[in-house]
């Protein structure tokens, strides 16, 4: 992980600008790359991130959180943790109980 200070922040928009705490350019941060922060960051923030390129072939902070702001479950990740996914283990276990009743009651 990286560190580096918010220099800039702008909260309608949703983005700003990290500067690293060993120098070099400026790295962009969109509010999605803090996934599961208990607060939006404000400038003067201590970011801790990882690097990537965007699309567009842009450095891009990635992974990030603020230090010393308590991180939240994140509901988010994982199929099993959407409604679809969700849905897919009650049909699941259904099955698995349909499938036990029967073994447990054969047909005469």
């Amino acid at each position: 992980m990286i560190k580096g200070v918010l220099k800039t922040w702008k909260e309608d928009r949703g983005f700003g600008f990290i500067s690293p705490e060993d120098g070099g350019k400026d790295i962009f941060i969109h509010i999605s790359a803090l996934k599961g922060t208990s607060r939006r960051p404000v400038t003067g923030d201590v970011i801790h991130y990882q690097v990537a390129r965007d699309n567009r072939g842009k450095f891009k902070a990635v992974n990030a959180y603020i230090e010393g702001v308590e991180i939240l479950e994140d509901k988010s990740a994982g199929f099993f943790n959407t409604k679809k996914g969700t849905i897919v283990l009650i049909i699941l276990a259904l099955v698995a109980i349909v499938a036990a009743v029967v073994a447990l009651n054969p047909a005469p």
